[in-house]
């Protein structure tokens, strides 16, 4: 019993470590924004670096799993004569779920593993020492490019993938038999701007949560290659976690 106490105690501690490791990272970041110390040119290549690398899958998977829900979702309504419901069951989830959650996690999965990787390489070959060295910060020249690029970014690459989900579904509800116009009047009657709003809005908390733990996985990297692989993983591991319980609050806090 007195082991696992201790166990867990110090499991515990690990994680308000954790924790505070990142609210200090995220405060030094927005006292370099503050004062204005960011480099358009790194912020740049990371926008081109996590953004449009990642554009393709995106749009790919979101797009198909708006093709997967039409394809149930129109099923069911052509079985129960509820063909006007299916363009906004597929509207809905998209607009608040689909896009702006699926969209972070393959964010997550492609950018936040290479930001985890390439700074945990740095980390253990002693390059980010060598920048301390040279009396530059690390948070400044290597984490906050990254966190702009991923703020900015994500949202301009969920709407494209929100796009894409629409006319994905569109086209498989259409080759279920519900008519397109049918679909798209029922997108009209039922998708406010304040369902699409929403789904923008967690984008932002998701971004934080992407490029926050990623940087400071790879930052933390110890034990060489074997220490850059476990540095990866557990910052996607955790990236999903969190944008998944992260967006269980906003869901509640936010307008339904």
């Amino acid at each position: 019993m007195r082991r696992f106490l201790e166990s867990l105690g110090v499991d515990v501690l690990a994680l308000f470590a954790f924790f505070g490791d990142c609210v200090l990272m995220l405060t030094t970041m927005l006292a370099c924004v503050l004062r204005r110390s960011l480099s358009l040119r790194m912020c740049l290549v990371q926008a081109s670096e996590i953004g449009v690398n990642s554009l393709p899958i995106i749009v790919l998977t979101v797009g198909f799993s708006g093709m997967v829900l039409s394809h149930y979702a129109s099923m069911q309504a052509i079985r129960f004569g509820t063909n006007e419901y299916v363009g906004a069951a597929v509207g809905l989830a998209m607009t608040r779920e689909i896009a702006p959650v699926i969209g972070a996690i393959v964010v997550a999965a492609r950018a936040g593993s290479a930001i985890a990787a390439e700074l945990g390489t740095m980390t253990v070959t002693q390059q980010v020492d060598a920048l301390r060295t040279l009396a530059v910060d690390p948070i400044e020249y290597l984490v906050v490019p990254r966190t702009v690029a991923t703020l900015f970014m994500l949202p301009m690459l969920v709407i494209l993938a929100l796009v894409a989900g629409m006319y994905g579904g569109m086209a498989v509800a259409q080759l279920n038999g519900v008519p397109r116009t049918a679909f798209l009047l029922s997108v009209k009657n039922w998708v406010t701007m304040t369902d699409v709003v929403v789904g923008m809005v967690k984008t932002g908390p998701f971004a934080l949560i992407i490029a926050t733990i990623s940087c400071h996985q790879g930052l933390n990297t110890q034990g060489g290659a074997q220490g850059v692989g476990r540095a990866v993983t557990s910052a996607v591991v955790m990236c999903i976690v969190l944008i998944y319980a992260s967006d269980y609050f906003l869901s509640t806090l936010l307008p339904s």
